[in-house]
């Protein structure tokens, strides 16, 4: 169950919040408050797993009330002004839920949110793991097993996946082979990640997964034939 609480300087909006936490079957809504000030003081006490978060507050706005926050916790947005959804992406919030809201919506954030929270506390004991990637204003769900390669675009990188639109997002190879962590996958080059169990052949210094060919650069041949022949 994740515990969260409501901001809101609307009561009415709270109200609707609360009516929506309460047809969910994995969000516990603790609280709900109309001053950000109050809101703090509450989570200094009693830190929370999720925070309902309107944007424009005439005492505080959302983005600095999550900007003032001293610990780690999921966001999700809600305002009626569609403008802030880049800034909220930049806050690294779960979703951005433009009012008013609906049930099927409230259920696709508050989806997104379970997830994460399961991996971010190691609570998906499925056999399938799965990275969570922040690309086109949301966080994106990949199966770690449906990777097949990643390629590195300047400030950018490209992360290819079976029977999926390849998803784009701002992030270094290096954090992107953090977040694998898994012995699966390996840097080949400095613009290419591949999985171990999709490589079909090598020949010299070029490998080979269905109809694409990958480089081996100079800098990663040696550690990529001591694991490949290992």
């Amino acid at each position: 169950m994740i515990n969260a609480i409501a901001i809101d300087d609307e009561p009415l909006a709270l109200k609707v919040i609360q009516s929506l936490c309460n047809k969910s079957e994995n969000i516990h809504l603790q609280k709900a408050f109309t001053q950000p000030s109050e809101a703090l003081k509450h989570l200094r006490k009693y830190p929370v797993d999720l925070i309902f978060c309107d944007i424009q507050m005439p005492a505080m706005t959302g983005l600095n009330f999550v900007r003032s926050l001293q610990q780690n916790t999921m966001v999700i947005f809600t305002t009626a002004f569609s403008q802030y959804a880049v800034v909220s992406y930049e806050l690294n919030a779960i979703d951005y839920l433009l009012k008013p809201i609906n049930q099927k919506r409230f259920a696709q954030a508050t989806t997104k949110a379970q997830e994460y929270f399961d991996y971010i506390n190691k609570k998906d004991h499925s056999t399938e793991r799965n990275i969570f990637i922040r690309a086109d204003f949301n966080l994106v769900k990949i199966p770690v097993t449906d990777i097949l390669y990643v390629e590195g675009l300047a400030d950018y990188l490209k992360i290819y996946i079976k029977d999926r639109k390849p998803v784009v997002a701002r992030m270094p190879m290096k954090d992107m082979m953090v977040k694998l962590q898994s012995t699966d996958f390996i840097r080949v080059h400095r613009s290419f990640i591949l999985p171990f169990s999709k490589i079909e052949a090598v020949r010299g210094s070029t490998i080979f997964i269905g109809d694409q060919e990958f480089p081996i650069g100079k800098t990663y041949i040696e550690n990529f034939f001591s694991r490949y022949s290992g």
